[in-house]
């Protein structure tokens, strides 16, 4: 069993402290142990009880609350026996399967099942990708080992979809190939290094992809470049279109989000982009996600004070105007943001239809900068002239930047 959380500060003396029960599995005759952050978290003392009955105190090597796994180390007079992980990518939907695990205490319980499906995402971090199985999975098998019939390690058991808290047939695993450089990495250096780009990204929607010129859906949209980061430092802009990252197709925002962070620090990464209907190639060198997560934002840039009179668009159903001081204040716009802000929206216009409110910030429109009203004035006549059917537009609001589609016709 694994160690709970710390005492309570009025508990009695003679009350027994709570403790949390949990699986793991050794990977290394020297004593190194997996097991899942949340069985771990908080826990001031943790011992780990093998099939011999022997029980050893464990040291906490490293955790990563973001994919849910820790790192323990015991020591042992003699080498302990260990087990390997598989290459999950070789793992196929219908493979037979086997949980073992420590279910309400029941230490070295054996369920058995298939693989249900691959590339789960259940919302509990940004690089879901769980195996789902139907082997029984119940409290206390977190953290345990989801064996192949080669008896190799080809997932941690992680999660239950459960409305009543017992095993219901779903149950959902961490891919070896996803836990194996985290846990390299938590042995290393205690911690996780994991590449950082410093973008915020979205989908591709089929308007977007159309208003871009993209052939597909395929590829994530950069909707803000955070100053200072190593994508702003490349090159690369809001509105780009990552394509490839590393010669690695990216499909969407999770495939992104992984292999930037499967990437070592301070690499130089390839980066592929579409941009005003071309390819174009850029080299990032990448910083790292945690650092950047420990310091404060980099120093907001200076505030630039756009002086313009109210413009009107009545085509359209907008009123804007360039931001200054005041209008910062009003609407709650960072120094760093830049555009022109919309200060009214007509009722039933083309505007409101598309989802643009009071107190958005314009900073982009088919992948061209804004810096006063006239620009926008600008681009929505040539777009008539055009007879174009939408634009691309971005727009920041309560701390997000985002892109959606303005559609110029009814």
């Amino acid at each position: 069993p694994f160690g709970g959380p710390q005492q309570q500060p009025n508990r009695p003396q003679n009350e027994e402290q709570p403790h949390a029960l949990g699986s793991g599995f050794v990977i290394d005759p020297s004593g190194y142990i997996v097991t899942n952050h949340h069985v771990i978290a908080q826990a001031n003392e943790i011992k780990v009880k093998f099939q011999d009955e022997k029980e050893l105190k464990a040291k906490l090597i490293g955790q990563d609350k973001l994919t849910d796994l820790a790192l323990l180390k015991v020591e042992s007079k003699e080498p302990l026996p260990y087990v390997k992980f598989a290459d999950s990518d070789k793992s196929r939907v219908g493979h037979s399967v086997i949980a073992i695990g420590n279910p309400f205490g029941l230490g070295g319980t054996v369920t058995s099942g298939i693989i249900s499906a691959f590339n789960r995402d259940i919302n509990s971090g940004p690089y879901d990708s769980f195996i789902q199985t139907d082997a029984s999975i119940n409290k206390g098998n977190s953290g345990g080992p989801l064996f192949n019939l080669d008896g190799e390690v080809v997932g941690i058991n992680s999660a239950i979809f459960s409305p009543s808290g017992g095993s219901v047939g779903i149950g959902f695993s961490i891919p070896a190939n996803l836990a194996k450089p985290i846990i390299e990495q938590l042995r290393k250096f205690g911690k996780t290094q994991r590449g950082w780009l410093g973008v915020r990204i979205q989908e591709i929607t089929p308007d977007i992809a159309k208003s871009l010129g993209l052939k597909d859906e395929e590829g994530v949209l950069i909707s803000m470049v955070n100053p200072g980061e190593p994508a702003e430092k490349s090159g690369l802009k809001a509105g780009d279109v990552i394509i490839e990252f590393n010669g690695q197709k990216i499909k969407d925002v999770r495939s992104l989000q992984r292999t930037v962070a499967e990437s070592a620090v301070e690499s130089k990464a390839k980066v592929k982009v579409w941009r005003n209907r071309k390819f174009k190639n850029f080299t990032v060198k990448l910083g790292e996600l945690e650092k950047f997560n420990e310091v404060a934002q980099s120093e907001e840039q200076k505030d630039e004070e756009v002086t313009s009179d109210e413009l009107e668009l009545d085509d359209i159903g907008l009123r804007l105007m360039g931001l200054n001081k005041q209008l910062r204040t009003k609407y709650n716009v960072p120094k760093n943001i830049k555009g022109v802000v919309i200060t009214a929206v007509k009722k039933g216009s083309l505007a409101a239809k598309s989802g643009l409110n009071v107190g958005n910030v314009i900073s982009q429109i088919s992948q061209t900068e804004i810096k006063k009203p006239e620009d926008v004035k600008k681009i929505f006549d040539k777009a008539k002239k055009d007879k174009l059917e939408s634009l691309l537009i971005q727009v920041y609001l309560d701390g997000f930047s985002r892109f959606l589609i303005l559609k110029l016709q009814d």
